[in-house]
């Protein structure tokens, strides 16, 4: 900080000297033209000496953004002719901006970046990606501010190398008319007339060339890619999205209510695996288990705690009933009433425009369409452990249909993986009478979330009677007669864990394969590989939903099918970057965990200047009525200001109770507002407006509280 303020210092005290003692008029057209005489006797005297001064009179001029460049640039034609002149002053100047890029980035960048961490973030983000490109443009152009655009730049995260050969190369041309006109100096009355309408014209034409070129360049880059195949002069279709889950639908239901004729193919059960072997089910069995767990502590309501009873074939019954009972909601019969021509089959892409897809009723069908949209979701990642496939195991996606014949649940269940899914069902299972392990391999689970977080996790799954086990990694399964194991290693020490069914939940893996990408050369890695519209290599061909990312969330894929249907049916009118910037998260153990944006470990890790604002459920009239004080509303915020840059919230309904932030958050709103905001009383959501007046107690103004203190004194008399 010290160099900082003596640097900034220096810096100001030379531009004060420059002023004070009028070297500014030297630098005017008038202070220019009656000291050449002068100049040029200098120079005849000491050649060397004299372009040396020039070159480091125009460099400091430059750094320190003092005005007289212009002028600096006509003296460098009038002194040293066209090409000794536009060598020197292509010189100077790029290396006198480069200077002011650096110091510009030495004061200000770290204080902006503190300040404002999301924006620069996302200019980093397009500078890293075009920044380059960009920089040439407007360095084409000599009526914008160069030493606007020095400073500006130094801000972002652009390199310095960069930076200096794209000014040297951009600034060129205006550099050239400038030490052109200086030749003839005698004969110039003002700048303007050196920059002439036409001249400008022409310059902001050149500034525009290299769009042009980008789009001419993009235009040569779409044919490439096409250059294998006939596009169809008539289409079948304007859309076909492959997969009905979250993605598929959202982007074929909107694409229907724009009256485009579109139609969706999926080879198996409408609604994806949300409906069928995720969300749904999940939260089904979560509620059942969460009953037979107040039924255990019922004494907590003042009733006798009891052992519940319960048939398990009944409970998963009752999951089955609860998918049927949502299926409507994403069936063939209302997509077709929407508008939306559904297909029961295996689709691919055999061309950039056509769709092979073999119905399950037998037979083929080949449709044209102008856009097609990938939506093919996920599938749990199965790890390869030696022996796991002879031992057996099941998934989150086929658990469902192996225990629903089972009349009690497994009595030696072992989960792997310590995420959200890990945790959801290892709760649940052991609350419904299954001896239950967990194994993960991070220190902790829940690894994305804070310590304190992972930690009442672990403690609220421990209380439900789950083994947690982390710092073990998973190694083998073996098979012995009847019994099953699985080994791992923990404290370089292998442990033999004995288990009727092991659920694999470490992850989800994208469907990439059977569609046509490798043939058609679309690129992935790990997900389909797009840009920021959900283009895929082939610009009329988008992907939505598990199968790109960045968040395997239904609500994402939903959020992503809205880009999809409106790039792929417009995008050549205008196109929409996916928006990513505020996006909520639930894991629905019990209680709850909830997030929105940033959480304290991602704050010290991008370097922010934050500070926490907590509310404690224990002092919630509502939560204390349900017997339900468990768990807290943790709130991030910069320094002194009351922007929401996360939100985690720990608590029954916390998934619900995340809503307003969001929308804060969407809207720019601070946590002021939602406490100016009535809310019913007693409810959760009273919660929310408390944390804020927690933050809002934590800065109240203390001078103003002492004087009108010292006020209604003077008024009592």
């Amino acid at each position: 900080m010290f160099k900082k303020i003596t640097l900034l210092i220096v810096a100001l005290l030379t531009i004060g000297l420059f002023f004070h003692f009028d070297l500014h008029q030297l630098l005017t057209l008038d202070g220019l033209k009656g000291s050449m005489d002068q100049f040029n006797q200098y120079k005849e005297q000491s050649p060397l000496l004299v372009i040396g001064g020039f070159f480091l009179l125009y460099v400091v001029v430059t750094a320190l953004s003092l005005p007289g460049a212009a002028i600096l640039t006509l003296a460098a034609g009038a002194l040293f002719g066209l090409v000794e002149g536009l060598l020197v002053a292509s010189f100077a100047s790029t290396i006198g901006a480069t200077l002011a890029f650096l110091v510009s980035r030495y004061l200000l960048r770290d204080a902006i970046k503190k300040r404002f961490p999301e924006r620069l973030a996302a200019i980093d983000a397009g500078v890293e990606k075009e920044g380059s490109f960009y920089l040439f443009t407007l360095r084409l152009v000599p009526v914008f501010p160069f030493f606007l655009i020095n400073l500006l730049m130094g801000v972002t995260s652009i390199k310095s190398w960069t930076f200096y050969w794209v000014s040297q190369i951009g600034m060129l041309a205006g550099t050239f008319v400038f030490v052109n006109a200086g030749t003839q100096l005698a004969q110039i009355d003002s700048l303007s007339g050196i920059l002439s309408l036409n001249l400008i014209l022409s310059f902001v034409l050149l500034g525009i060339f290299p769009l042009i070129a980008k789009a001419i360049l993009n235009t040569i880059k779409k044919r490439r890619v096409y250059k294998n195949y006939t596009k169809p002069k008539q289409f079948d279709r304007n859309m076909i999205v492959i997969g009905g889950g979250a993605g598929g639908l959202v982007t074929s239901y909107i694409a229907a209510a724009v009256k485009a004729k579109v139609t969706l193919i999926e080879a198996g059960e409408m609604g994806g695996d949300c409906l069928n072997y995720g969300c749904v089910p999940s939260k089904a069995i979560i509620k059942s288990a969460k009953i037979a767990e107040q039924i255990k502590h019922a004494d907590k309501y003042g009733l006798e705690n009891s052992t519940p009873q319960f048939s398990f074939k009944k409970v998963m019954a009752r999951v089955h009933q609860v998918i049927a009972d949502i299926a409507p909601h994403d069936s063939v019969e209302r997509y077709t009433n929407l508008g939306v021509e559904v297909l029961k089959g295996y689709a691919k892409i055999t061309d950039p425009w056509t769709v092979e897809i073999k119905l399950n009723n037998g037979g083929t069908q080949t449709l044209t369409a102008r856009t097609i949209v990938i939506a093919t979701g996920a599938r749990p990642f199965v790890p390869p452990l030696p022996g796991i496939e002879d031992a057996g195991y099941v998934t989150s996606d086929t658990l469902w249909s192996k225990f629903a014949e089972l009349d009690e649940a497994p009595k030696k269940l072992v989960v792997l993986g310590g995420g959200p899914i890990g945790s959801e069902l290892a709760q649940s299972f052991a609350r419904l009478g299954s001896s239950v392990t967990q194994i993960e391999m991070a220190d902790r689970v829940m690894i994305k979330e804070d310590t304190e977080v992972s930690e009442f996790a672990t403690h609220a799954l421990k209380a439900s009677g789950v083994n947690v086990l982390t710092n073990h990694q998973a190694l083998r399964c073996e098979k012995r007669g009847e019994q099953k194991f699985i080994i791992v290693k923990h404290a370089e020490q292998e442990l033999e864990i004995e288990y009727d069914e092991l659920l694999c939940a470490v992850g989800r893996s994208a469907r990439l394969s059977g569609y046509g990408l490798e043939e058609l050369g679309i690129e992935t890695n790990r997900t389909i590989v797009t840009n920021e519209y959900l283009e895929t290599l082939y610009p009329n061909i988008f992907a939505a939903g598990d199968i790109v990312g960045p968040y395997q969330f239904t609500h994402v894929a939903a959020h992503q099918g809205w880009y999809a249907a409106v790039n792929g049916l417009f995008g050549n009118l205008k196109k929409f970057k996916v928006d990513y910037r505020v996006i909520p998260w639930t894991t629905f153990i019990d209680p709850e965990v909830a997030r929105v944006g940033i959480n304290e470990q991602d704050a010290i890790d991008q370097g922010i200047d934050y500070e926490i604002t907590r509310f404690e459920f224990k002092e919630l009239d509502r939560a204390i009525t349900d017997s339900a004080t468990q768990g807290f509303i943790k709130v991030i915020t910069p320094k002194g200001k009351d922007k929401i840059l996360g939100v985690t919230v720990v608590s029954e309904h916390a998934g619900d109770l995340i809503a307003e932030f969001v929308l804060a958050m969407k809207h720019g709103l601070g946590l002021n507002k939602i406490l100016g905001t009535i809310h019913s009383y007693p409810t959760w959501a009273e919660g929310n407006k408390y944390a804020a007046g927690e933050w809002k107690r934590a800065h109240a103004p203390q001078t103003v509280l002492n004087w009108l203190e010292k006020y209604h004194t003077w008024r009592r008399g």
